[in-house]
């Protein structure tokens, strides 16, 4: 990804009707889960096997209100279980998978 993206500019970028050209696969889901479609982007998130794909995983299913389900995924992420509000944590998984 280019290193001109930040979770800003990536949040913005949501106004257009299609994500950004080249957007790797986590961060589309992420775009698609800022514009509202928390299904498009579990889609995507779900057929991905990392460790990053699973802290993804477990942020839509916590932005979802499923706990339990996030708690697992966390788990498999090898990430604590998150408490910040969910607009930080989409910006914290945004610029850990740019800087990536």
């Amino acid at each position: 990804m280019s290193d001109t993206w930040t979770a800003q500019k990536l949040a913005a970028s949501v106004a257009q009707p299609n994500p950004p050209a080249g957007l790797p696969p986590l961060l589309e889901a992420l775009w698609w889960e800022a514009k509202g479609d928390w299904t498009r982007a579990h889609e995507i998130a779900q057929q991905i096997h990392t460790r990053d794909a699973a802290w993804v995983h477990a942020y839509l299913h916590r932005r979802e209100g499923d706990q339990a389900n996030a708690g697992y995924w966390y788990r498999n992420a090898d990430h604590p279980v998150c408490n910040l509000p969910l607009d930080d944590e989409w910006r914290e998984i945004v610029t850990a998978l740019l800087a990536a």
